[in-house]
């Protein structure tokens, strides 16, 4: 099988600008544990208190990204997969570009002569991580970068896409060209419902894509949020049964519930799959946690294995991302 470009990601880079910090902190910018959220004025100056911590890291991030480079680590197969996003033409971009080719991934970025490359705070709090995007740079992606025959050829490369559901807020209608394109050719789409506040606030933009995923990936807090609902496996059921654009694939929800097991809803049934449990000493971080599931996942999935290798893999991911600092991981996966 070839494995160049098989995988696209779209989606908002960020720099992660990642620091330990304290309740006082959190109190002081209104921050809630375990929470994703878009940067409000009054978060702004958070950014350079955190630079100016003697613990602060920066780690090439956003969603996408992270999952994309984690698939790529897991594979270990040059140029397996590519991802685009809009980054600004300065010294952060620079670094998110270099960052991200040394993890072995294909960047194409749309460079914005305006705006600064995105930074997210990642407030780390005893291992719990608060998530405060300022997307800047990541907010301007157009289609028309899309539609360039450069990178339109990546898609038609690609036979697996992957994008969470953050870029809704920027550029849907470069999400609804690739599901569209997906469907007619058969290929497979998927997506996170990523965030609370997406499931809240841009449910209507997450809803038109819905019949076109063909994996669903979330956590229980998002499932809940979606389906203002409690049971998180009558929830994925009712996602995986949600109509589709496309009868070649069946829909798969997806959906992790920290150290609970992972929920898997296909053709009306739920599986539940542990998860591998870590001593509270051992975790570092839980930052990236999701999206590297989701990367470990999509590293089987386009292998063609079946689901429970894909969720096995997906727990061995975020197993080791959440013992170290930020979506980061070693030389090579010790995982067979």
């Amino acid at each position: 099988m070839a494995y160049e470009g098989i995988l696209l990601g779209m989606g908002n880079p960020l720099l992660d600008i990642s620091a330990v910090v304290d309740e006082h902190f959190l109190n002081k910018y209104e921050i809630k544990l375990n929470n994703a959220i878009l940067a409000e004025d009054k978060h702004l100056p958070m950014y350079e208190e955190m630079a100016g911590k003697d613990n602060v890291e920066y780690i090439a991030g956003g969603a996408t990204q992270n999952s994309i480079k984690v698939a790529q680590w897991m594979l270990q197969i040059p140029g397996a997969t590519n991802y685009m996003g809009c980054i600004g033409k300065d010294k952060f971009g620079e670094e998110m570009k270099k960052n991200s080719r040394q993890a072995g991934v294909n960047v194409h970025y749309y460079e914005d002569e305006t705006a600064p490359t995105g930074t997210c705070a990642v407030c780390v709090v005893g291992g719990e991580r608060s998530l405060i995007a300022n997307l800047s740079a990541a907010n301007c992606y157009k289609s028309e970068h899309l539609k360039r025959p450069e990178n339109w050829a990546l898609v038609e490369k690609a036979k697996y896409f992957y994008i969470a559901g953050f870029f809704l807020t920027v550029s849907p209608e470069s999400i609804q060209l690739v599901a569209e394109h997906a469907a007619a050719r058969n290929k497979v789409f998927s997506m996170n419902l990523s965030a609370p506040f997406i499931c809240e606030f841009f449910k209507d933009a997450q809803e038109k894509v819905l019949p076109y995923m063909d994996y669903v990936f979330g956590n229980g807090t998002e499932a809940r949020t979606f389906a203002k609902t409690d049971n998180v496996e009558e929830i994925a059921i009712k996602i995986s049964q949600w109509h589709k654009a496309s009868g070649t694939h069946k829909r798969i929800t997806v959906i992790t519930q920290g150290a609970d097991p992972v929920v898997v809803a296909e053709d009306g049934k739920v599986r539940l799959f542990p998860v591998i449990l870590l001593p509270k000493e051992k975790l570092v971080d839980t930052n990236g946690a999701g999206d590297a599931f989701v990367g470990g996942f999509l590293s089987q999935l386009v292998q063609e294995k079946p689901i429970e290798d894909c969720v096995r893999t997906g727990c061995y991911a975020s197993n080791v991302i959440i013992q170290r600092s930020g979506c980061t991981y070693p030389e090579k996966p010790d995982f067979s």
